[in-house]
């Protein structure tokens, strides 16, 4: 009888969210060259999780430009770039809301990927263009950075490139540039800021002569910069505070399901909040209890699956992960629309609200992976065991969790000479006739 109950109220939401974005369509006049497309566009938003009242502010915003374009003649083949800015600057003279690139990107999107907007030629690309997609190219594939983080590294070297590069080209560039670029960085922005841009302009510089873009090694041109902080310890929080957590989760609905199987994840696991985004439904082995987690720089590593971590995600799969997303293969999907994956931004999010409704401090959720980190130590866990758990490839970073056990490190501590222990000496500690002091 649960199977039956739980297969018609799956087919009742399937039913209205096929339905909702047809009753909204019903409300809105189209006309115009755009007005054939307005069905399809209500069934795809419709897929992506959207609410029907969000359904129909798309479908005015598409009768608005459809009317725009038939006041102009214009076809679809005909909405370029250029026009699409027209229109906007226009509907922003008259309307509140809806009126920037962000909102027609749906609809944008649909028509694109149905192949009727115009192929706009791209300008050509200079020099400085061609040098920036290389060096993105190079992390992608070379260094394995994430696309948002070599995007992140591309975009300060165009700005690099931009402001020092010489005439010449790459080519002529000196250490002078390098140095002023720091320095000039230097001014305005903050240390880390300065920091981020050096290590990225040392990693082009090195990318370039070996691309032979440049003729010489001027990676020694970015000279270190370092700010001078107190040596934290790599504290978690308490195994209260994450019981805390966990226990703010309501089970009983589909984000509280959600959220309580990323919590463990991220805590039973050790798991990055990358991580628990990249997690895709076949890296999941049920018949051997184990996950396939993928890490840094590409790496693919298994992992066991405790049969309490196992059970939070059977509870998400079976009863809260969306069924209208079949295009959609990683675990854990974004509750708001569009229907999307969530990320690690998302997931970083998720940990802060879910510790104000516990009542304990903001924290993040690597300070989860500390909390492990912490535990095994505390339980005299081996470091290699450990380093094995968290998957760290440097024993130096397993070794920084070793200083979190205070007490023991106590005992090592060389107790601090008094008075008496610390007489010395005169004969054995004076100074030779005529030496330097």
């Amino acid at each position: 009888m649960l199977l039956i109950a739980l297969f018609f109220s799956l087919f009742a939401k399937k039913e209205e969210i096929m339905t909702g974005p047809a009753r909204a369509s019903k409300r809105v006049v189209l006309s115009g060259p755009l007005a054939e497309y307005a069905p399809g566009l209500a069934a795809k938003l419709g897929r992506r999780g959207f609410l029907p009242l969000s359904v129909e502010h798309q479908l005015r915003l598409l009768a608005h430009l459809s009317r725009w374009m038939q006041a102009r003649g214009l076809e679809v083949g005909m909405l370029t770039d250029a026009r699409v800015d027209e229109f906007l600057v226009e509907r922003r003279a008259t309307y509140t809301a809806l009126y920037s690139r962000r909102a027609l990107r749906p609809l944008l999107e649909h028509l694109g990927g149905l192949g009727v907007l115009p192929v706009e030629e791209p300008p050509p690309a200079t020099p400085t263009d061609l040098a920036v997609a290389g060096f993105e190219q190079y992390l992608l594939t070379e260094r394995g950075l994430l696309p948002k983080t070599a995007a992140a590294q591309a975009a300060r070297i165009r700005r690099f490139l931009t402001g020092y590069c010489p005439a010449g080209g790459v080519g002529q560039l000196t250490t002078v540039e390098v140095t002023q670029a720091l320095r000039d960085e230097g001014r305005d922005h903050a240390v880390s800021s300065v920091k981020r841009l050096g290590y990225t302009i040392k990693t082009f510089l090195r990318y370039a002569f070996l691309t032979g873009l440049i003729d010489r090694d001027l990676t020694g041109a970015t000279v270190p910069v370092k700010s001078h902080q107190p040596s934290l310890l790599p504290i978690g929080i308490s195994r209260e505070q994450t019981a805390a957590l966990l226990a703010a989760c309501d089970r009983d609905t589909v984000v509280g399901r959600r959220d309580y199987a990323v919590i463990l994840l991220l805590a039973r696991l050790g798991l990055r909040a990358i991580e628990v985004a990249r997690l895709q439904l076949t890296d999941i082995d049920w018949h051997h209890g184990e996950i396939i987690v993928r890490g840094k720089s590409h790496r693919d590593e298994g992992m066991p699956l405790p049969a309490e971590v196992g059970q939070a995600l059977v509870d998400y799969l079976m009863r809260s992960r969306p069924t209208d997303a079949p295009e959609l293969r990683t675990v854990f999907v974004a509750a708001r629309a569009p229907r999307r994956r969530m990320d690690r931004v998302t997931v970083s999010s998720m940990i802060a609200r879910t510790c104000q409704r516990a009542g304990i401090e903001p924290v993040g959720a690597h300070l989860l992976r500390h909390s492990l980190g912490e535990d095994m130590i505390r339980a005299e866990v081996p470091l290699p065991a450990i380093a094995q758990v968290l998957r760290h490839h440097d024993p130096l970073t397993t070794a920084n969790y070793a200083r979190v056990d205070v007490e023991r490190l106590r005992s090592l501590a060389v107790p601090w000479p008094t008075s008496a222990s610390s007489t010395i000496s005169t004969t054995s500690t004076a100074w030779p006739t005529g030496g330097a002091r």
